[in-house]
């Protein structure tokens, strides 16, 4: 028996997939994968306004945040909550056209406390022409948690965008989306710039890695009672994979002692034109009572780029996972890739990282049937329908808290898909 609660579920029609978008467990709320309509219809008709009067009314990523950030408004308030208990916002776009739009949409909404935010462009979402895709996290009344604006020194936040560089929940600490940007947004930092005539003089990989790490989430955790040793998790958006190995290598000299799960995946592109990487945190705060335990789970070493997962309290927090061993794309897979097209290699793949992601679980104690939260970056969504029929073999009639979008191509050639999954853990 899972330990939460489906507050929203869809059933796509064609396919039968059930959908959930709001997932209640304990004092978290997960709102998943909203979009500007739904799987069966598409963009809602508000959305889309009116084919003869094109230009009528507010701009069409307006109307379409708005139409997002109810539908989160009326998720949380449901359920007893509200958004200005909202943590953390995750927003995939894959037009910066539609971006300003929904800041105007965010501001009204939210008001004065925006939540730690990450902006990064995608190349596809599951509608066709919607502009963006919002997931959220909140905490819900009576426990303690009602979230407080962290405001670091020298972390600025873009003016148009105006949310907190960093929030604290109980013993809980978000960091929003990092950049190597200055303050102004119209060059890079110096501590991470490159001259742009020098030949050698540093890789700007390497040297916006550390920027961020040093004068950005260092002084962030710091402001909030926290440091890098109480990360728990970090998800990294690379607009290059080519540069993943100069990455990791920056980031283990600072991790390796006591890592955090690590998600790394491709972007389309950032909120600033020079920046190649941008960042965010999950921390938990030195002084808590909350404590961070390292997962280990050997047979998925080959799956992630971090440890299998780290428990923060009442959650589980898996790196991103994918179907790869020692030599590459997992052998079943790969030998179904002739017959990709009828989505054999996605199945095989999404059947590994679950098992692995099952197995992790357990380890900490919870349930793949306890997942609050499950992002999937894919690079091709054909393999999207026979992939996701896994998690109905799996868990049979149980919905999945989805978030799905089309990325650049994975850094294991014949991945299709990492999975950034997030397990509820009832204490």
């Amino acid at each position: 028996m899972a330990d939460i609660t489906h507050l929203s579920i869809a059933t796509q029609t064609a396919s039968g997939l059930p959908i959930s978008r709001a997932v209640l467990a304990g004092r978290w709320l997960f709102l998943s994968g909203l979009l500007g309509g739904d799987l069966d219809q598409g963009l809602d008709a508000a959305v889309r306004g009116k084919a003869g009067m094109p230009l009528d009314g507010l701009p069409r990523h307006r109307r379409e945040g708005d139409f997002i950030l109810q539908q989160a408004a009326r998720f949380l308030e449901a359920s007893g909550s509200h958004l200005g208990n909202a943590v953390r916002l995750d927003q995939f776009y894959p037009s910066a056209a539609a971006v300003d739009p929904y800041h105007h949409a965010r501001k009204a909404a939210f008001g004065a406390f925006i939540p730690p935010s990450t902006s990064v462009l995608a190349e596809e979402l599951l509608i066709d022409d919607a502009g963006l895709e919002v997931s959220m996290l909140a905490v819900m009344p009576g426990y303690g948690m009602e979230p407080r604006r962290s405001a670091p020194a020298n972390v600025p936040v873009p003016q148009h965008s105006g949310f907190a560089a960093a929030a604290l929940a109980g013993d809980y600490v978000f960091v929003a989306g990092q950049m190597a940007n200055n303050e102004a947004m119209s060059e890079l930092d110096k501590g991470a710039y490159r001259p742009t005539k020098a030949i050698w003089n540093g890789t700007d990989i390497r040297l916006q890695t550390e920027f961020l790490i040093t004068a950005r989430l260092i002084p962030a955790l710091e402001a909030a009672g926290s440091s890098l040793a109480n990360c728990v998790k970090a998800q990294v958006y690379l607009t290059d994979m080519h540069d993943l190995p100069n990455f990791m290598d920056v980031w283990n000299r600072h991790f390796t002692s006591n890592p955090c799960a690590l998600t790394v995946v491709a972007t389309s592109g950032l909120g600033f034109a020079d920046a190649i990487i941008e960042i965010n945190l999950l921390a938990l705060r030195d002084d808590g009572a909350t404590t961070k335990t390292i997962i280990e789970h050997k047979p998925s070493s080959a799956m992630r780029l971090g440890p299998a997962a780290v428990q923060a309290g009442d959650l589980v927090l898996l790196s991103g996972l994918y179907a790869a061993d020692a030599d590459g794309l997992i052998s079943t897979a790969a030998e179904a890739r002739s017959v990709r097209h009828l989505g054999v290699s996605a199945r095989h793949q999404m059947r590994s990282i679950l098992n692995a992601a099952s197995e992790i679980c357990e380890l900490a104690g919870t349930s793949l049937a306890n997942t609050v939260r499950a992002q999937h970056f894919y690079d091709d969504f054909k393999g999207f329908y026979p992939s996701q029929m896994i998690w109905q073999e799996m868990l049979p009639g149980q919905p999945v808290p989805l978030q799905a979008v089309r990325m650049p191509a994975h850094h294991v050639p014949g991945c299709e898909v990492t999975v950034d999954l997030w397990a509820y853990a009832r204490g």
